[in-house]
């Protein structure tokens, strides 16, 4: 979920990394390290252990950039990564992101997890050398919105970026983006305050109104998905799981426990099991669950689609 606190106070200084990233720089052969590619147009890049120094700290000089932290396995990060490259384009160069394969750059994933960061997907703003934490979790993309908003406004409040000038006149396009609705913006506001209750009761008046609303759809189910785990303990969940494979209730926890933790195909086999060996009601509660960790992910995921084909085979 986004960060309340903006404040630039205690942000971690990129320097040193800076200077070690110039000697490294210095040792490597010349032409040793190929450019960033565009992942998504102009302001949308791929970065790497070789050149996060140049495209994420030398460009947050001029310009911030927000630094998304993913895997190919991390089911959230699917949701979270295209509303960024969306308002990336829209800001049109405001701000630049910069998206992180935590796999394929271990320095990095490294260095993530140096910050204290325990799971992804996570987003960092970076502003004149220094790394702010951001986004800790998927939210939905009016959130998402609502909390950059926050961010670039508390960075102008402690001098790091210009005000308008007086006058200025918005962006072409800018009035033609969709007023965000009033419900959304109280549960948007209710998340902010980590009331998950209120958030889930805004999301449920949206699609009351509009039942195929695909993003009150996703912050609701991750809503739920948030007010399940807060009081669980992983550890004794999935060892009770474990102990207890013909609990269903047991496996149902366990599986929120591991989609939260980016245990993707592990929480939908586990669901596929217990329906295969469930009978009854028990058996219907796991195939619900299972449906209901599917409004967690990308319909076009291939993960859904597999999960989906085995829940067809269990029970039929």
């Amino acid at each position: 979920m986004p960060s309340q606190d903006f404040s630039l106070h205690g942000a971690i200084d990129l320097g040193a990394r800076q200077a070690a990233a110039r000697k490294q720089q210095e040792r490597r052969a010349q032409g040793g390290a190929a450019p960033a590619g565009a992942a998504g147009g102009p302001y949308v890049v791929d970065v790497t252990d070789q050149t996060f120094n140049t495209e994420v700290v030398e460009r947050s000089q001029s310009v911030p950039v927000l630094v998304d932290f993913w895997a190919e396995w991390c089911g959230p990060c699917k949701q979270l990564g295209p509303i960024l490259e969306k308002l990336a384009t829209e800001a049109a160069g405001k701000w630049i992101l910069a998206k992180v394969d935590i796999d394929a750059n271990p320095q990095l994933g490294a260095y993530m997890q140096q910050m204290g960061v325990r799971g992804i997907p996570f987003v960092a703003a970076v502003v004149g050398g220094q790394l702010l934490p951001f986004l800790n979790g998927a939210a939905p993309e009016p959130q998402v919105r609502q909390a950059i908003d926050q961010l670039f406004d508390a960075l102008r409040k402690e001098g790091i970026l210009p005000d308008a000038p007086e006058g200025e006149q918005p962006d072409a396009g800018a009035a033609d983006l969709p007023a965000v609705d009033p419900v959304y913006a109280q549960a948007e506001d209710a998340l902010q305050k980590g009331d998950l209750d209120a958030a889930k009761a805004a999301f449920e008046r949206i699609l009351a109104t509009d039942p195929g609303d695909g993003q009150a759809k996703q912050g609701l189910a991750l809503v739920d998905l948030s007010l399940r785990v807060r009081s669980l303990d992983p550890e004794r969940v999935l060892q009770e799981a474990a102990e207890k494979p013909g609990d269903v209730q047991a496996q149902i926890s366990a599986s929120d426990v591991e989609m939260v933790s980016g245990r993707i195909d592990e929480a939908f086999e586990r669901l596929l099991g217990a329906v295969r060996r469930g009978a009854g009601d028990d058996r219907d509660a796991a195939r619900k669950h299972l449906l209901s960790l599917f409004e967690l992910m990308p319909p076009d995921d291939p993960r859904v689609g597999k999960a989906r084909r085995g829940l067809q085979s269990a029970l039929f």
